[in-house]
């Protein structure tokens, strides 16, 4: 059991889970801390410099979802996605819009402020947007490490073969987490895939009902969050999203896919250790 432990890192970290209906009445209140000034970009050179960013930052501004218990693990069902290059140099335009409009807009993962990447475009496009991102399958829940054998069986039972097909990034939203915490720009799948990703959802929601772990949204949105910012700001940064992306239109014509992915797998990844879900099709 000890071993089995230490495979799987550290216990129960946190991780933001996106809700796309209007969350609960109650809000989480936070304690107030000091807010560390943004680090300089020389230190996003090296890619072990990305996980002291992404402490220093978290230990300032971040909320738990759940709190801390030993003994107990995140888990979070997810399709990895990665933005192709030529997309990604348009959205990085889009974004930089944003952050002069919006102040407090950090990229995800390295909670990096945007602002700050602004500075050097090329920068900008490498951090913000040039890295993993993931479409949620299933809200991060913790588990106990008795757990962790059954799920990931049953999810590799569930969703082991799965046929490849491409998704669709169509549409800029906005989205807020369950304790109104923290609001997040995204680009959701609103066409091709779709039907796919809430296939696996359901499949997902099966085996966490199975392990007594809530289950996702009714009605899910598949999507990727690319920045996020403090608070429950949905009305006004959505607002702000709406008159960048009009803006942003040629011809007065809406642009009907801001970029395309091909559907590359399913991981599970539960504390430090990341199990590979699923296996490809050709059928």
């Amino acid at each position: 059991m000890e071993a089995l432990i230490a495979s799987y890192g550290e216990t129960s970290s946190d991780s933001d889970t996106e809700s796309p209906a209007p969350p609960p009445e109650k809000k989480t209140s936070q304690e107030s801390t000091p807010v560390l000034p943004p680090p300089p970009l020389s230190l996003l050179d090296s890619p072990n410099s990305l996980g002291f960013l992404d402490y220093s930052a978290s230990q300032a501004s971040r909320v738990r979802n759940f709190p801390h218990v030993e003994g107990n693990y995140a888990l979070h069902v997810y399709i990895p996605v990665y933005i192709p290059a030529a997309p990604r140099k348009e959205m990085a335009v889009f974004m930089r819009r944003l952050s002069s409009v919006v102040p407090g807009l950090h990229a995800v993962d390295v909670d990096v402020p945007l602002e700050v990447l602004c500075k050097d475009e090329h920068r900008f496009e490498q951090v913000a947007l040039g890295r993993e991102f993931h479409i949620s399958l299933g809200r991060t829940v913790p588990i106990r490490v008795h757990q962790i054998d059954s799920l990931v069986a049953m999810l590799k039972q569930k969703l082991q073969t799965q046929r490849r097909y491409w998704i669709d990034f169509s549409k800029w939203e906005v989205f807020v987490n369950d304790d109104h915490t923290r609001t997040f720009v995204s680009v959701e799948v609103i066409t091709a895939g779709l039907a796919e990703i809430t296939k696996q959802i359901q499949a997902v929601n099966e085996v966490y009902k199975l392990h007594n772990l809530p289950e996702f949204y009714k009605d899910p949105r598949p999507h990727i969050s690319v920045a996020w910012a403090l608070g429950d700001t949905r009305e006004s940064l959505k607002k702000v999203v709406e008159d960048e992306r009009r803006k942003s239109t040629v011809g007065g014509s809406l642009q009907k896919c801001i970029f395309t992915s091909r559907f590359s797998g399913i991981e599970c990844k539960i504390g430090n250790k990341t199990h590979k879900i699923c296996k490809f099709s050709d059928e």
